[in-house]
C-alpha cells in the first residue's frame, strides 16, 4: 500500500480516522457544556483509564465541541514537576485579554485581568514577558490561600464570559500528578462555580487511582463529577477501528487479519492504531492479508519496545524495574502486593517504598486495597522481552505463601 495514503494515526493524543465506540462519553460531555451554558446544574467529568485508551484525544474532542459551543477553552497537561498555578495564568491571561475587547463583557474582563495580576503576586508566579495593562484588583484573588483565591479569580473569569454569552471549560490531562494542596483547591473552585450557577466545567483526565485521589483531597469530589472509564474498545467498536478507514480509502481488509489485530491489541486504541499502521505499510496486494496483519505484530512490537514501553521503563531505577519484572514473572495481574515482595526476596516493609515511588511515577496503580496493577497494557509482556534473563529470587516461596494463606482462609 502506499504509505502516504495510510489512514492510521499512532501518536500521543493524534485524533484516529475513526473515533469509535467512544459516543457515549462525548454525547454525555455535549449536554454539560449545553446545560451550564443556558444556567442549569450539570457535572464536570474526570475521564478514567490506563494508558493508551485515548483520554487525551477525547479531551481534544470535547475542546472543539467547547469551542463551537462558544466556551473559552483552557487546555493544560500536569507535569510532575510544575505548579497548578504556573500553568494556569498565562492561558487565563489570553482567555481575559480576548474578552476584555468585547463591549459587553469589558469591564468585567479588565478586573478580571487585575485579579490575574494579583493572583499571580500573591503565588509568586513568573509571567515571563507577559504584560498586564492593568492595576492589581486588591482584595480580589490576593490573600496568598489557593483554596479561597483559586475559586475567587476564575469565578471572575468565567462571569465575563457568561456576560460573551459563553462559558468556561478547563481540560487537564495527567491530573494524578497535581498535588494534593493544588487539586484540592481545583475540586473547591469547581464546587464554588456550580453553586454559583457559573457556566464553568473542568474535563480532566488521568490514570484509575485519579477517583481516590479527588475523594482524598476533599470528600465530596464524588459528587462533583462523572467518572465515565474509559476501557479497551468492544469487539465491534475495535472492528471499526480498523476496517471503517482502510475501507473509506477503498481498500480490504480479510477477516482472519482483523481477528489477528483485535487478539493482538486487545481492543486499546493507541495499540489499534499501531497495529493498523503497520499491516497498511507492510500490505502488497490490494487489500490486506492475514499474512500482513502477523508481520504488523513483529513491526509493532518493535516499535512499542522502542518508543511507547522504553521511554517509561527509562524513568525507572533497577530496583523499580525489579518490582516490575516480579509483576510480569507473576502474569498479567492484579497482584497482591505481598505477593509482589515474596517473589523480590523482600519484607512488604522494604517493597512497599518501591511501590509507592512506581504508583507516584504513574506506572502502577491499585485497583482494590493490598493490590498492584499495571497502568500500561501489555507491560508484563514487554517486561519479559526486556529483561528476560530476570531470575524471581524466590517464586515457589511466594506461591506456596499464598496458598497457605488461601487454605487458611478457607479453614
Amino acid at each position: 500500500m502506499d504509505p502516504t495514503t495510510n489512514p492510521f494515526t499512532p501518536g500521543a493524543g493524534t485524533q484516529p480516522p475513526e473515533l469509535a465506540g467512544r459516543g457515549g462519553i462525548i454525547a454525555q460531555a455535549e449536554v454539560a457544556l449545553r446545560r451550564v451554558k443556558a444556567g442549569r446544574a450539570a457535572k464536570s467529568q474526570m475521564l478514567l483509564g490506563l494508558r493508551g485508551v485515548g483520554k487525551t484525544v477525547l479531551l481534544i474532542r470535547i475542546a472543539e465541541i467547547a469551542e463551537a459551543e462558544g466556551f473559552q477553552t483552557i487546555t493544560l497537561e500536569a507535569p510532575e514537576d510544575r505548579k497548578l498555578v504556573e500553568m494556569l495564568v498565562p492561558p487565563l491571561r489570553h482567555v481575559l485579554c480576548k474578552l476584555s475587547r468585547l463591549e459587553k463583557a469589558k469591564s468585567v474582563a479588565t478586573a478580571a485581568l487585575g485579579a490575574l495580576r494579583s493572583f499571580a503576586k500573591a503565588f509568586n508566579v513568573k509571567v515571563g514577558d507577559l504584560e498586564f495593562k492593568v492595576e492589581p484588583e486588591t482584595g480580589t484573588a490576593d490573600s496568598g490561600s489557593l483554596d479561597a483565591d483559586l475559586p475567587e479569580l476564575l469565578m471572575a473569569v468565567a462571569k465575563a464570559a457568561k456576560l460573551a454569552g459563553g462559558g468556561v471549560a478547563l481540560f487537564i490531562d495527567e491530573v494524578q500528578y497535581l498535588s494534593q494542596t493544588h487539586l484540592a483547591a481545583l475540586l473547591v473552585s469547581v464546587h464554588k462555580l456550580a453553586q454559583r450557577g457559573l457556566p464553568f466545567l473542568l474535563f480532566g483526565a488521568g490514570l484509575p487511582q485519579l477517583a481516590a485521589l479527588a475523594g482524598e483531597a476533599k470528600s465530596y469530589a464524588e459528587r462533583l463529577f462523572d467518572y465515565p472509564d474509559v476501557g479497551p474498545l468492544a469487539d465491534d467498536a475495535a472492528r471499526a477501528a480498523i476496517a471503517a478507514p482502510v475501507q473509506r480509502e477503498g481498500v480490504k481488509i480479510a477477516e482472519a487479519a482483523l481477528r489477528e489485530i483485535l487478539q493482538r491489541t486487545q481492543g486499546y486504541p493507541y495499540f489499534l492504531q499501531e497495529w493498523g499502521h503497520h499491516a497498511w505499510n507492510v500490505a502488497q496486494g490490494a487489500a490486506i492479508t492475514e499474512r500482513d496483519a502477523q508481520q504488523a505484530t513483529v513491526q509493532a512490537l518493535g516499535e512499542l519496545d522502542h518508543g511507547f514501553f522504553k521511554v517509561r521503563l527509562d524513568r525507572l531505577t533497577p530496583r523499580e524495574k525489579s518490582y516490575l519484572r516480579a509483576m510480569a514473572e507473576l502474569g498479567g495481574g492484579p497482584h497482591r502486593s505481598g505477593v509482589v515482595a515474596r517473589c523480590l526476596g523482600l519484607p512488604v516493609t522494604t517493597a512497599a517504598p518501591l511501590r509507592g515511588e512506581l504508583i507516584r511515577k504513574g506506572m502502577v496503580y491499585c485497583p482494590q486495597h493490598g493490590h498492584t496493577a499495571f497502568t500500561v497494557p501489555m507491560f508484563d509482556e514487554f517486561m519479559k522481552r526486556s529483561m528476560p534473563d530476570w531470575t524471581p529470587i524466590a517464586p515457589a516461596r511466594a506461591r506456596a505463601g499464598d496458598r497457605g494463606k488461601r487454605g487458611a482462609r478457607g479453614r
